[in-house]
């Protein structure tokens, strides 16, 4: 036997335990990220003929969202950054094949934006089959155009008078379905009803809770209110490698962004994390369910997200605060 043979033969003698080791942290790590990655929609139902909006589709799950969904029908990309959507548009429309996607502007952080896109759609568009609601802000202490704490002000008070006034044309073009992008934080979320902005002691980690609570809580409501008709769905995507952390990964310290860049490796793309949005949205199965709240498929959300006095008193709340009679 050679030397070199000799010398390789000593070194995994000496080093088997080491070795295994890492095989076993490198098999444990690719299992980990398929387990991350989650399952995938394998619906293939088209629609023809159908209208879908998705607010947020210039960017991470919404802009996947809207490829899946312009292989299936017209899609309108409800943006704030209208360069980055008419782009995203233009990507859209080449891998899908087509040309129906529209731009239309969009800032849910200006109750006035919201009521002109939803005037927008209800004049020119003759229906809307599906509406999406993924557009996120999470970002430091921020105030809305009309003096809300930013995240509760874009995550639901935003998307929740945007619904509301396009319900009309939703029940119109009914069977149809309002989907709305929550997340796993609502968990440790809270809606703290006598400081809803968060004045008194705002902490970012808290005010987004609150924001994501309020999307199932919302959910849920909405639900009950519709009864049928328009079905409703809230939902975790999971965590996802996006640009969302934009407005607070410069605040943080230096050894927070250094270990969370190798993680960032780890949890979902945004393809992966656009499925559960796109299988509530298209899955055929769930078309006689209502109100609930999936990841993946159908879970139960936190005891708090489930009281259906929190959920009534929050749409009270929410209509006051956005003019709604």
């Amino acid at each position: 036997m050679s030397n070199y043979s000799e010398s390789v033969k000593d070194f995994v003698e000496s080093h088997v335990i080491g070795l295994i080791c890492i095989f076993s942290a490198g098999a444990g790590l690719v299992a980990f990220r398929r387990w991350m990655g989650g399952r995938v929609c394998k619906s293939k139902v088209r629609l023809d003929g159908k209208t879908v909006l998705i607010t947020g589709a210039n960017t991470g799950i919404g802009k996947e969202t809207a490829l899946d969904m312009a292989k299936r029908a017209r899609v309108i990309l409800a943006c704030r950054d209208i360069t980055k959507a008419y782009i995203a548009a233009d990507m859209i429309r080449q891998r899908s094949g087509n040309g129906n996607v529209v731009v239309k502007k969009l800032d849910l952080a200006s109750l006035q934006s919201v009521r002109e896109l939803a005037k927008d759609v209800e004049k020119n568009e003759a229906r809307l089959d599906i509406l999406i609601n993924n557009a996120i802000m999470m970002c430091p202490k921020w105030k809305t155009e009309d003096g809300f704490e930013m995240q509760f002000g874009v995550n639901h008070l935003g998307h929740f008078l945007l619904t509301n006034c396009l319900l009309d044309l939703l029940k119109k073009s009914s069977p149809s379905r309002i989907v709305i992008v929550s997340s796993l934080a609502h968990e440790r979320g809270k809606i703290h009803f006598d400081d809803i902005n968060l004045d008194n002691d705002y902490k970012c980690d808290i005010s987004y809770r609150q924001s994501k609570l309020a999307n199932v809580l919302f959910g849920k409501e909405l639900a009950a209110r519709l009864q049928s008709g328009v079905t409703v769905y809230s939902l975790h995507p999971g965590v996802i490698r996006t640009e969302l952390g934009r407005h607070l990964f410069p605040t943080m310290s230096l050894w927070k962004r250094i270990i969370a860049m190798p993680l960032m490796m780890l949890i979902k793309t945004p393809w992966e994390g656009a499925q559960t949005t796109i299988y509530c949205a298209v899955e055929e199965s769930l078309a006689n369910e209502t109100g609930f709240y999936y990841d993946c498929a159908r879970k139960t959300p936190a005891p708090q997200a489930q009281d259906d006095a929190a959920a009534k008193r929050l749409w009270d709340l929410s209509a006051s605060m956005v003019g709604l009679g």
